[in-house]
C-alpha cells in the first residue's frame, strides 16, 4: 500500500509503485541480488535477470538491446546523453530548447563551448523552423518528447526529419509508459519512477552509429556507458512495470486524458483569475498546470496539503529554489501560484472530483489571507 495514494496528485514528480513492479522486485531481491558480471551461480542468475529486463526495456522503446544501458536516475540519464554527444560532438554550439528540464540546462551552463536556447509559444511548443535553423550544425540538438510541467508534446518527428546526421537528445522521461515515443531520435532517457517503477532507475539508449562518447572515467560495466554496478532487482522491477505500462498504455492514456480534461474545464469555469496552460489537445494524458492570480504557489500547496492533496507548485523540477519555472517564463504565461496536477495508474475519478470541489474554496481562501480576494 502506497500511503496517501488516494490524493497523490504529484505522479509527473514520483510515481506510486506499480503492483507488478512490487511483485517483480521483491522476485528479483531473491534471485538478483549478486553482481552480474561474476561467472558463478548466483552472478550468472542476476545476468541473465538483467539482460531480460535489458531486452524487455528495448522492445518498449523501439530499440535494440545493446542500444539500452540503466543509470541511477532519469537526471544521471539525461546528463550523460548530453555530455556523451557533446563529448564526441563534431559541431560547437549545444542547441536545445528553452523549456527542457533543469537537467539539460545544467549541461548547459557547463558545456565549455557556445549554446543555443530555442524559445516556445504560449503553449510551450518550439518552432521547427527556427530550431532547424539554429541545429543544422550543432555538436548536439536536444528537444524533450514532451513538456514535463505542462504537459504540451513537442515536434520532435518534424524536427528529427530536417536534421539528418545531428544527433538528436530527446528527454523522454514524462513520456515512457504514458504516450508514444517519437521517432528520429538519437540519444534518448527515461526515468521508472515516473511510469511506475522503483525510484533509482534511469534508462540511457544510444542508437547504434551515433556520435557518443562516455564523460566517465572508463568502466566495464553498461557497455562502457554507466560506471558500477547496477541494481538488478531494482532495475527488474523498472522493466516489468515499463512492460505493463506499456501494454495498458492505450486504455489508460484515454482514461487519465479524459480526467485532465475534466479538470481543464472545470478549473477554467470554477475559479476566478486564472490560466489553465498547455495545448490542450497536443499533449501528455497525465499532466495539466494552472496558474491563478494574487496567490502564493507555496501557500496553495501548503493549503492544499492540509485538505489531503499532494500537487506540486514552482517549477517542478527547482521547486526548492523558490524559482519561477523557466518553462512558464520561456511561456510569457503567469509565474505566481501555479499547480501542475499530474495523474497515474492508481488515479480514481473520485479523487480528481474531490480535488476539483476543494480547489476553488482554497484559492479564495489563500487570496483571503493574502489581502488580494477583492482585487
Amino acid at each position: 500500500m502506497v500511503s496517501n495514494s488516494r490524493r497523490y496528485l504529484d505522479a509527473a514528480s514520483a510515481t506510486p509503485l506499480h503492483p507488478v513492479a512490487r511483485q517483480a522486485l521483491l522476485a528479483a531481491l531473491e534471485d538478483g541480488w549478486a553482481d552480474p558480471g561474476r561467472l558463478y551461480g548466483a552472478g550468472r542468475r542476476a545476468g541473465l535477470l538483467l539482460d531480460a529486463a535489458r531486452e524487455s526495456t528495448a522492445e518498449c522503446l523501439g530499440a535494440r538491446p545493446d542500444e539500452v544501458s540503466f543509470t541511477a536516475n532519469g537526471t544521471q540519464a539525461l546528463h550523460a546523453a548530453a555530455l556523451g554527444t557533446l563529448a564526441a560532438g563534431r559541431g560547437t554550439p549545444f542547441v536545445h530548447t528553452a523549456v527542457e528540464h533543469s537537467a539539460l540546462l545544467h549541461v548547459a551552463e557547463a558545456y565549455d563551448g557556445p549554446t543555443v536556447s530555442v524559445g516556445v509559444d504560449t503553449l510551450g511548443r518550439v518552432d521547427v523552423e527556427a530550431f532547424v535553423a539554429a541545429a543544422r550544425n550543432c555538436a548536439a540538438a536536444a528537444v524533450q518528447a514532451a513538456n514535463h510541467e505542462v504537459g504540451t508534446t513537442q515536434p520532435v518527428d518534424a524536427i528529427a526529419s530536417e536534421l539528418p546526421g545531428v544527433p538528436l537528445i530527446v528527454d523522454a522521461t514524462q513520456t515512457l509508459g504514458h504516450a508514444d515515443l517519437p521517432g528520429g531520435w538519437s540519444v534518448l532517457a527515461g526515468d521508472a519512477h515516473t511510469w511506475g517503477g522503483p525510484s533509482g532507475v534511469g534508462v540511457l539508449a544510444i542508437r547504434t552509429g551515433t556520435r557518443w562518447r562516455s564523460p566517465y572515467p572508463a568502466d566495464d560495466r553498461e557497455a562502457g556507458r554507466i560506471p558500477g554496478t547496477p541494481n538488478v532487482a531494482a532495475i527488474v522491477a523498472a522493466a516489468a512495470s515499463l512492460r505493463a505500462a506499456c501494454v495498458a498504455q492505450a486504455t489508460e492514456a484515454a482514461r487519465l486524458s479524459a480526467l485532465i480534461d475534466r479538470v481543464r474545464r472545470t478549473v477554467a469555469t470554477t475559479v476566478p483569475d486564472v490560466e489553465v496552460l498547455g495545448d490542450p489537445v497536443g499533449r501528455l494524458p497525465h499532466i495539466v498546470t494552472f496558474s491563478c492570480l494574487y496567490v502564493d504557489g507555496e501557500a496553495l500547496l501548503t493549503a492544499l496539503d492540509k485538505r489531503g492533496f499532494a500537487v506540486s507548485s514552482g517549477s517542478s523540477c527547482t521547486s526548492s529554489t523558490l524559482q519561477p519555472s523557466h518553462v512558464l517564463v520561456a511561456m510569457g504565461a503567469l509565474t505566481s501560484g501555479n499547480v501542475r496536477v499530474s495523474l497515474h495508474h492508481a488515479t480514481t475519478e473520485a479523487e480528481v472530483d474531490d480535488f476539483l470541489s476543494v480547489l476553488p474554496g482554497v484559492v479564495a481562501e489563500v487570496r483571503d489571507e493574502l489581502g488580494a480576494a477583492g482585487l
